[in-house]
């Protein structure tokens, strides 16, 4: 494993994982309180997941330097949906198993620590992933 890339890695994979958590947290949040079902509030989390992942690499791309969307999204399409795939599968299916979204409230205790066993999960999950794109140059470090 070379240190660089794994260095790299560590980086890109906390970068993502912030994405996916702030649509993962606003998920769990709005689907635990109105009392949906497992399957809506793991679907419901990962399209937020998505947004809130990708837009924090898209933003700066367009805003800072200067990339029109549609060129953005070409940079970033393969390596941000694969990362942010196996950090939400990692994500969701942790926090069903420990019991976070099926606690009844966002107000039990437990509610949070399923929630951050489950980011644990997500960065275990994607840190592999992140290194085998980078080392392949599949994904690039343009955050």
């Amino acid at each position: 494993m070379e240190l660089k890339t794994a260095k790299l890695a560590a980086s890109t994979t906390l970068h993502c994982l912030t994405g996916c958590t702030i649509g993962e947290t606003l998920g769990l949040t709005v689907g635990v309180s109105l009392g949906w079902n497992p399957i809506s509030i793991a679907l419901f989390a990962t399209v937020l997941a998505f947004i809130s992942g990708f837009s924090l690499t898209l933003i700066p791309l367009t805003l800072q330097r200067g990339h029109k969307v549609v060129e953005a999204l070409k940079l970033v399409w393969v390596g941000e949906v694969v990362s942010i795939g196996a950090m939400e599968v990692a994500m969701n299916g942790v926090d069903y198993l420990i019991g976070g979204m099926t606690s009844g409230s966002i107000f039990i205790p437990y509610f949070w620590v399923a929630l951050g066993i489950s980011i644990i999960a997500g960065y275990l999950a994607g840190y592999p992933v992140n290194y085998y794109m980078l080392e392949r140059g599949i994904k690039t470090k343009c955050h």
